[in-house]
């Protein structure tokens, strides 16, 4: 089986009647802050016993019906919502269906987080499970409710199989990711899918049409580099997004070679270009309103006697030079050539990138949070509220010109890695020379810490995050309500 081959869902939720179900197998009852939220005596007297489990924990409980798994949901925040059902599937036995039982009147919002973290917890590398998960209402649902429940169901869907698609992506061994690999999964996983196409271009397109930036990077690799650009157009658009994520599906550092320590979770420096991708498939999948283009640069940075080097001047895509002073400082080499590509030539109302970009992230921001840049507070606002209600932190950080002067060149326009000033906010001034007339509704998201676990936690899977895509999907959802 392929890193991608599988389903996204490995689970088959059911939203089903609890009064007209057998209820032999094992049973979820959330707990809020109150006790649990549907009728049952036993459980009520259990958290009146030993108190109500905290939120994102779970108790294994008794019970003559069979085992109750009472998971605490805290606040009933989104949040709390989404771990609960993470924590609830990581408690199966595999001896399934898993049963969770909820109130009639629970919000649709509550219920699509907890499907999705129902979907999202039971992540695992290379091992899906299969177990059925039935959601119940306990007691009768008013009207027009149960049909909101179903589509809260297919938008977690929707989110799951980005998320998924995401991860699978981004752990995948540098061994069989290539750009050319990457770009295959993107044709196969787009297939189908109505107002959806892709191009692909190769390094005879790229040198034809000046992609000199990406091509320096991925020319001391034996798998040469590629640009996907998808396009989601329905109909009704009103908005056209451009998304450009970083896609290095191996980062040596080049002739600035990274350490061993440095070099080893390199795998993961593609997991922009992996967020970005997943997002518009799901963008298409709830058919939103929203026109967007997504631009995945794609190269492998290797060491050789074709290798760029420091102190190489290359010309991008827009025309301006680069002298590139530190080899090791490709991501951004790479989003400049699609950055200028986007704002010539594809004149988007709003440009978002995101890139495993420094080191400087996690310095900053630690291993959960990614840093924010935008002169555009309205766009930031609406990307970190909808990094909020998908579980996704960042932090907005400035763009101070103070540093602009560490940019100048005496041998081109700029330099790409210039020594002084704060690596991460540098880089994405560096950005910014890029953006034309667009730089007032652009943003760009240094998520590199964000991208990787160490552990499982909540919904978090070990290893690749697929950090970024689910926040974008709901991020496009409010661009489609508003137009």
């Amino acid at each position: 089986m392929s890193w991608t081959e599988r389903h996204p869902y490995v689970f088959a939720i059911r939203l089903t009647d609890a009064r007209n179900s057998a209820d032999a197998s094992a049973r979820v009852v959330p707990a809020g802050a109150d006790g649990p939220l549907v009728a049952d005596e036993r459980v009520a007297a259990h958290c009146e016993a030993r108190g109500t489990p905290q939120a994102g924990a779970v108790r294994e409980l008794w019970h003559p019906d069979g085992p109750v798994l009472v998971v605490g949901v805290g606040a009933q925040t989104l949040g709390e919502w989404r771990a609960a059902g993470a924590v609830a599937v990581r408690a199966m036995t595999g001896d399934g269906p898993l049963r969770v039982l909820l109130p009639a009147a629970v919000p649709d919002d509550a219920m699509r987080a907890l499907v999705e973290g129902l979907w999202l917890g039971g992540y695992h590398v290379r091992t899906p499970r299969t177990e059925a998960v039935d959601v119940q209402l306990t007691g009768a649902p008013t009207d027009g409710a149960e049909a909101r429940l179903r589509a809260a169901i297919e938008q977690a869907r929707a989110v799951a199989s980005a998320v998924w698609f995401a991860r699978d992506l981004t752990n995948a061994p540098a061994s069989e990711k290539n750009p050319a690999w990457f770009a295959d999964q993107v044709v196969d996983a787009a297939s189908g899918r109505v107002d959806l196409s892709v191009t692909v271009r190769d390094e005879q397109r790229l040198a034809a049409e000046g992609f000199g930036a990406l091509l320096a990077v991925g020319g001391g690799s034996a798998t040469p580099p590629r640009l996907v650009e998808m396009s989601y157009r329905p109909p009704a658009a009103r908005q056209h997004i451009v998304l450009v994520g970083k896609g290095i599906t191996f980062d040596t550092g080049g002739i600035s070679i990274k350490t061993r320590e440095g070099m080893k979770l390199m795998k993961k420096d593609m997991a922009g270009a992996a967020a970005v991708v997943a997002a518009t498939l799901a963008a298409a999948d709830l058919r939103l309103p929203v026109r967007v283009t997504t631009l995945a640069p794609l190269a492998e940075n290797a060491v050789s006697g074709s290798a760029y080097r420091p102190g190489d001047v290359i010309e991008h895509y827009d025309g301006t030079t680069t002298e590139t002073t530190n080899s090791d400082a490709e991501g951004r080499l790479v989003l400049a050539d699609a950055l200028g590509y986007a704002v010539r030539d594809l004149r988007p109302d709003v440009v978002v990138d995101l890139a495993t970009l420094t080191g400087a992230n996690a310095v900053a921001l630690g291993r959960r949070t990614a840093a924010l840049y935008s002169h555009n507070d309205d766009l930031a606002a609406a990307l970190v509220s909808a990094g909020e209600m998908a579980g996704e932190a960042m932090w907005q950080l400035p763009l101070p010109d103070d540093y602009t002067d560490l940019l100048r060149s005496d041998l081109a326009d700029r330099h790409s890695s210039p020594a002084g000033g704060p690596g991460s906010v540098v880089a994405a001034l560096f950005l910014r020379e890029f953006l034309g007339d667009r730089v007032g509704d652009w943003a760009h998201l240094d998520m590199s810490a964000p991208s990787w676990s160490d552990s499982a936690d909540g919904v978090l899977s070990k290893g690749a995050t697929g950090w970024g895509a689910h926040m974008l999907v709901r991020w496009l959802e409010r661009q489609g309500e508003a137009g």
